[in-house]
């Protein structure tokens, strides 16, 4: 495919079906080099035309149109197969052959530790047998499964199994039926000698669901976790949806080799083993609240993805923007909400808005892709949770929730667009949200600048609101809500008066809170009875996914990060009061001259950390320093050394100066009962390694932060522990990670994080040890989680390895790509995020990152996946 420009598909070229399929019945006879499909179908015809059914990579046996065989009557290529035909309703039955074993792009049916397993979202179906491979054709599915016993004890499907048996010659059948018509990027298999735990679930109208997770057999004991936070989603969709499950079993498959994180396949979920097994041991905290986020997530599919589906492809953030949303207010049910914003925010910062400034720019419902897989995406996902968030945002919960009751009640058992669940919102409130469209349809992150005037002689206050894209040509304003509130000069807040001009555009919240609706490019808002210049909070609880422009003093970030009474406010002030210190270190480093840490920061975290009534966890992320990639992206030209520099400077500038603080925090956060993963647990766990993360910065911590290390029994302290040791090259770092590496050789998880934990220690030797961790025994490029804990964490966050001045980080990753195409382009292309912002480092890393971008463009045989990125990239 190289110098060959692939196919670009349209939203606006989308075409309903020529025909529709009413219930297709599916035949397995597994074999790990041959497994033959039968597919059966009935099919209605909709519109004139030929059927074209999409296909790749099958050998094909046979086809039949109501017992006749056509098989010669068929074209066949590259990407399916079309037959003419005048008949307006009829069967047909296609025989075709494939070879799971040898898949090792893990899409459409393949083999992963001798199981087989099958991934069809978004276009893998047609890797299975020929079909009408679009969300838009719902069937009702049947599917037989024929294997051999002795390998293959368990035979899963979609739906209810509604018929089993023994056979000839060692082998056994399962025949399964989902009632409920669904696209086929729902269908699921998975064979193999599988172990399982099983419980029950009773809805809320009194029937009862059997719950079943599969694992391999050494992984049994790890499944708890992920069966109580299935039942946990159960109940909360209940509760805060009014949405019951609708089989009488509710099935989760946990696989090593895996692609995604989860797939939500109707009643058969199959998930990446990251996000099911744990126990306090082999996994974090953050492992943890990942298994019970990603199991929710899926679950929550059943009716935003699975009862109500996309159109097309375009439509992803329909079902995805809305389910990520979904699972953000039930992780922040079961834990902290304050803190579930904060974490949100930072990884939409650290994620979505690079994504948003670079090549592959687009909006949540993009207009064109080259190859579907590379726009399951930040935007797509995570910017889309904004979206959805900014309806509840504007409607409140009671408004939201009539809105996603109108939407259920038209449009279930449909696969529908953007548009309908704008509507839907819009109608069951009677209000009118057209200009939501907006959200849709331009890519970039909005700027939002607002400036301030107080006027003494009227005692009011007036904010001015612009808002902007600079990257988006034509830009049209947003409909905005902006959280507010004010305080005065001794942090208390004030009473929140809008003039009469004002209120129409202002909702109050409570007396001292109100949401700014902002339809236009400029707006004003004016405030009464302001008796002194007050401290605007502006954002509260990031109201809207923009980045803000306003010229606070750092007095002001200070009594924000101490009074204001929105968690995100406080956290976003003291984070801001970081930023700008290490900017100010950086230009010191770049003119040369000195710099010392004001006072103003000293004596705010010093305050935040002797408050012993506020939320740990709160303390501990606001007084986490900004990470590496986001200060980079705060400048035109990322100056890599500098950036590394002064955030060492500053974390080594505030563990001297808070020592004695931090050490307190330390011992005070100690807990020496058993593992809880609750959110008392969970925060002193976080302040306690935040704490000791500054302490071990100093050289006469290191037998304080080897002695956690050494004693600690749960995962999250002791990874904690020894990334420190790693970081800051204490004498015992490297026998450390030798006895870790030792202690969890067989644990393939744990085994990931400890490639990761070096993958991302920054130093001069880092491109050398990514090379020793290549050629090590238990690297391989064929299983996704190695690769991304390897190398995906290396060029992501070694920003002193990757981006070092010779060349060598850029050449490593590059080569690896070029290997990883050949085997998986699904995940290759996803290697390829850390290059497409070449443009925007010195002259000399651009041209050595662009050679590189050059080379994988223009290898023989190079995937579209890595074609479209690279090719974008370099434009």
């Amino acid at each position: 495919m190289a110098n060959t420009a692939p196919k670009v598909n349209y939203l606006s070229d989308y075409q309903p079906p020529n025909f529709a399929i009413g219930s297709v019945y599916l035949e397995f006879d597994l074999q790990p080099l041959a497994t033959r499909v039968t597919n059966r179908m009935l099919l209605t015809r909709m519109a004139a035309g030929a059927l074209h059914l999409d296909g790749e990579n099958l050998q094909l046996i046979s086809v039949t149109l109501d017992g006749l065989e056509v098989t010669n009557q068929c074209l066949i290529d590259e990407n399916g197969l079309q037959l003419m035909t005048d008949k307006d309703q009829f069967e047909l039955v296609v025989v075709t052959e494939i070879a799971p074993q040898s898949n090792t792009a893990l899409e459409g049916l393949y083999r992963t530790s001798n199981n087989y397993c099958t991934q069809c979202e978004a276009e893998g179906f047609r890797k299975i047998t020929y079909y009408l491979d679009r969300p838009d054709v719902l069937s009702v599915f049947t599917t037989k499964i024929i294997a051999d016993k002795s390998e293959n004890r368990y035979l899963l499907a979609n739906g209810n199994m509604v018929e089993s048996g023994d056979l000839a010659d060692g082998k056994h059948y399962a025949v399964w039926l989902d009632p409920h018509k669904k696209p086929c990027y729902l269908f699921a298999l998975v064979a193999g000698n599988l172990e399982k735990i099983t419980d029950t679930y009773t809805t809320v109208e009194g029937r009862e669901v059997r719950l079943e997770i599969f694992v391999e057999p050494r992984n049994i004991d790890k499944c708890d976790h992920a069966m109580q936070s299935l039942k946990r989603s159960m109940q909360w969709d209940e509760q805060r949806f009014g949405l019951i499950y609708d089989l009488d079993i509710y099935m989760i498959v946990a696989v090593d080799d895996f692609n995604m994180g989860a797939m939500e396949n109707k009643g058969l979920n199959v998930f990446n083993s990251k996000f099911v097994l744990a126990q306090p041991a082999t996994a974090t905290d953050v492992d943890y609240e990942g298994i019970e986020a990603v199991i929710g997530h899926e679950y929550f599919h059943n009716w935003t993805g699975n009862r109500v589906t996309c159109r097309d492809w375009f439509q992803l953030t329909l079902k995805e923007g809305l389910t990520v949303f979904r699972d953000q207010e039930f992780t922040a049910d079961m834990l902290s909400p304050s803190v579930k914003r904060i974490e949100d925010v930072k990884r939409l910062r650290s994620n979505q808005f690079p994504e948003d400034a670079g090549p592959m720019a687009h909006p949540i419902q993009p207009q064109s892709y080259i190859e579907m897989n590379n726009f399951y995406t930040m935007t797509v996902y995570e910017k889309g949770a904004e979206v959805v968030r900014l309806y509840h945002t504007l409607l409140g919960e009671s408004g939201f929730q009539k809105g996603m009751q109108l939407y259920f009640a038209r449009h279930d058992g449909q696969a529908v667009t953007v548009q309908d669940f704008r509507q839907a919102m819009a109608d069951a409130n009677a209000v009118d949200l057209a200009q939501m469209h907006n959200w849709y349809v331009q890519s970039g992150t909005p700027h939002l600048q607002v400036t301030a005037e107080y006027y003494p002689e009227t005692k009011t206050f007036t904010l001015t609101c612009k808002q902007s894209q600079p990257q988006t040509k034509d830009f049209v304003p947003l409909l905005l809500p902006i959280g507010f509130g004010m305080l005065d000069q001794h942090g208390q807040p004030l009473i929140l008066e809008p003039t009469f001009e004002s209120a129409a555009h202002v909702e109050l919240r409570s007396n001292t809170h109100a949401i700014l609706r902002m339809t236009q490019l400029e707006q004003k808002f004016t405030f009464m009875d302001v008796s002194s210049p007050p401290v605007p909070s502006l954002l509260r609880g990031f109201s809207a996914p923009v980045k803000l422009h306003f010229e606070y003093s750092n007095a002001d970030l200070a009594l924000l990060a101490a009074a204001d009474e929105d968690s995100f406010v406080r956290w976003e002030a003291m984070q801001t009061l970081l930023l700008r210190t290490i900017q100010s270190k950086v230009s010191a480093l770049q003119s040369g001259s000195e710099l010392a840490l004001s006072n103003e920061v000293l004596d705010v975290a010093k305050a935040l950390l002797e408050d012993e009534q506020l939320d740990a966890a709160l303390v501990a992320m606001t007084l986490s320093l900004p990470e590496l990639g986001y200060i980079g992206e705060q400048y035109q030209e990322v100056d890599v050394d500098a950036i590394y520099q002064a955030h060492h400077w500053l974390e080594s500038q505030l563990a001297h100066g808070l020592q004695s603080q931090w050490l307190a925090a330390y011992q005070r956060c100690q807990n020496n009962g058993p593992y809880q993963y609750d959110k008392i647990q969970i925060a002193q766990r976080m302040l306690k390694n935040v704490a000791l993360s500054y302490l071990g910065a100093l050289p006469e911590n290191q037998a304080l932060v080897a002695s956690q290390y050494q004693l600690q029994q749960n995962m999250t302290d002791v990874l904690a522990a020894l990334r420190i040791m790693l970081v800051h090259q204490h004498a015992a770092a490297q026998d450390a990670m030798q006895d870790f590496y030792q202690r969890w050789q067989e644990d393939n998880l744990v085994v990931d994080k400890w490639f990761a934990l070096q993958a991302q220690t920054q130093n001069a030797q880092a491109v050398e040890t990514l090379a020793v961790l290549l050629q090590h025994s238990d690297f391989s490029l064929k299983n996704p989680n190695r690769v991304r804990s390897l190398l995906g964490v290396f060029s992501r966050l070694n920003l002193v390895g990757f981006h070092r001045a010779d060349g060598k980080g850029y050449q490593m990753v590059s080569e690896q790509i070029c290997l990883l195409d050949a085997l998986n382009p699904q995940i290759a292309a996803r290697l390829l995020a850390p290059f497409t912002h070449w443009k925007r480092y010195d002259v000399k890393r651009q041209s050595l990152m662009r050679a590189a971008l050059q080379e994988i463009l223009q290898r023989e045989g190079v995937s579209k996946d890595v074609y479209e990125i690279a090719s974008k990239s370099l434009a």
